[in-house]
């Protein structure tokens, strides 16, 4: 079939994999029962030059004591913080997480031949190789903590406790975080196996769903630091706070999209992956391999290896080279989007 007669330019696809907001508390190691909401603490503080100079800076760099004078002028700042209690050794973290059905069917498309061929695809997909692999993957980032992003370095025991709560079919698990290697998402253990059977049953299915309930506690000192969401302010203000952290009813929290980042950072695919320069690890699955903080795209069109390329082949019937690239199409469809194309 021609492309101009199977072209979808409205396209959408929900999400499957529904994170809440992650809530913290502080509690003590040994009484994890007693934990307490944390709350936000507003800082002022006097901060020192650091930035490196420009050229336009070059009269502080050759100049002494007009570095001086610089030096001697404050940079006050007022900061939102999070801390742990005096008496208070973990950081409790706690989310829920909704695993839905329903890949076969987009959300919005306007194009019935398309349509079809698409849910074609994925029934070949499901029946074929089944949700196992991508489902491994995210019960692996639920079980090794990943979702604690900052909060997980330099803790001393972390514990993940999750729980099933569909009526007639509740389940529970426990992992041990630090057995986990943050880059390796091939080594399971019986219990993740056992979670991604239930988060692959829901994928799968044409309506069902999995609720599971998430706490994970991570020892990381007593009044240690802890790391909530920081809000992005487009427009701070002269004056205003420069760093402000996300609470909600008062209580310190991580945003659903950064909880949801780290479930789907289960993208090895990229053809950088091998390489042990270039490689940024497992990075979220996007559909043009995107990593932020890097300021890179792993997946680019010139390189035929984005999402574009290969689902718009995918989906219209073709076959994709590689089991992987497959994985990583649904991947994105898990992840949801608007991926409307051009009729023009």
């Amino acid at each position: 079939m021609a492309k101009k007669e199977n072209t979808a330019s409205v396209l959408a696809f929900e999400k499957k994999l529904v994170p809440s907001d992650g809530y913290m508390y502080g509690c003590q190691w040994g009484n994890k029962v007693e934990a307490l909401a944390l709350s936000l603490k507003e800082k002022s503080i006097r901060g020192t030059i650091s930035n490196r100079f420009g050229k336009k800076d070059k009269a502080l760099a050759d100049d002494p004591m007009a570095l001086g004078k610089k030096v001697e002028s404050p940079n006050l700042q007022t900061v939102d913080a999070c801390s742990l209690g005096a008496e208070q050794d973990t950081l409790k973290l706690h989310f829920t997480l909704k695993v839905l059905g329903g890949l076969k069917q987009p959300s919005a498309c306007n194009n019935a031949a398309f349509k079809q061929s698409y849910q074609q695809a994925v029934s070949n997909y499901i029946e074929t190789r089944g949700m196992k692999e991508l489902a491994k993957r995210y019960a692996l980032n639920i079980a090794n903590a990943r979702f604690l992003w900052r909060n997980r370095f330099g803790a001393e025991n972390i514990l993940v406790d999750v729980k099933a709560l569909n009526k007639d079919a509740e389940q529970s698990w426990e992992f041990d975080a630090l057995e986990f290697n943050l880059r390796d998402l091939e080594n399971i253990t019986a219990d993740v196996d056992s979670l991604a059977e239930r988060i692959a049953s829901a994928l799968m299915s044409d309506n069902d769903f999995l609720m599971l309930d998430v706490t994970c506690y991570a020892k990381i000192g007593k009044a240690q630091d802890v790391y909530p969401s920081e809000e992005l302010v487009l427009d701070k203000g002269k004056g205003n706070k420069s760093k402000i952290l996300y609470a909600v009813d008062g209580i310190a929290a991580m945003h659903s999209q950064k909880v949801g980042n780290a479930l789907r950072t289960i993208d090895t695919w990229y053809p950088e992956h091998s390489d042990l320069i270039a490689s940024a690890g497992p990075i979220a699955i996007e559909p043009y391999g995107a990593v932020t903080n890097l300021g890179k795209a792993f997946r680019t069109p010139a390189d035929k290896q984005d999402f574009y390329t290969f689902f718009d082949n995918w989906a219209r019937g073709g076959e994709l080279v590689r089991a992987e690239d497959e994985h990583y199409v649904m991947g994105v469809l898990v992840r949801g989007g608007v991926f409307g194309e051009s009729d023009k």
